[in-house]
Order: C-alpha cells, then sequence, then structure tokens
C-alpha cells in the first residue's frame, strides 16, 4: 500500500490531477488502518490477548470519524487542492 500511495502521488503530480492526490491520500489512509487491525490481529493469535483486535477496531473508531467529518464537510488534503 504504501508503496502505491507513491505511485498514485507521483502520477497525481505529473497529470496535475486533484482527484488522483486524493486517491493517494485515501491509499495512505487505508495503510495506516491495515496496519492497526495487522497488530491487532497478531497479538490476539501471537501472544493469546483476545481484546487486542477489539481494541486496535477502537483505535480505528476516531481516524475514521475524523476523515469521515472533512469528506462530508468537504475539506480537501492540502496536496489534493494543488
Amino acid at each position: 500500500m504504501p508503496l502505491l500511495s507513491r505511485a498514485k502521488r507521483k502520477v497525481g503530480r505529473a497529470l496535475g490531477s486533484a482527484a488522483m492526490h486524493a486517491d493517494a491520500k485515501q491509499t495512505e489512509f487505508c495503510t495506516y488502518l491495515s496496519a492497526i487491525l495487522l497488530l491487532g490481529l497478531l497479538a490476539n493469535a501471537f501472544l493469546g490477548l483476545w481484546w487486542a483486535d477489539p481494541v486496535a477496531a477502537l483505535i480505528m473508531v476516531p481516524i475514521i470519524a475524523k476523515e469521515g467529518i472533512e469528506g462530508l464537510q468537504g475539506k480537501a488534503c492540502d496536496e489534493c487542492s494543488r
């Protein structure tokens, strides 16, 4: 995901495309969520911490809510408006 995000950002710059910049930002956001999920699942599987996966989900809630609220308000990322 990080490589894909970087490639999308590069293409967005080359094309001057705000849509591609926004897509790169979304892919980057997905990377963070995937990392949090993976940590929770690994802690559950290897350390036997049954509560790690639900805690990981709760950590994601404010991140997702912030992105959702900004999307509803029409706020764009700094790179997207270039």
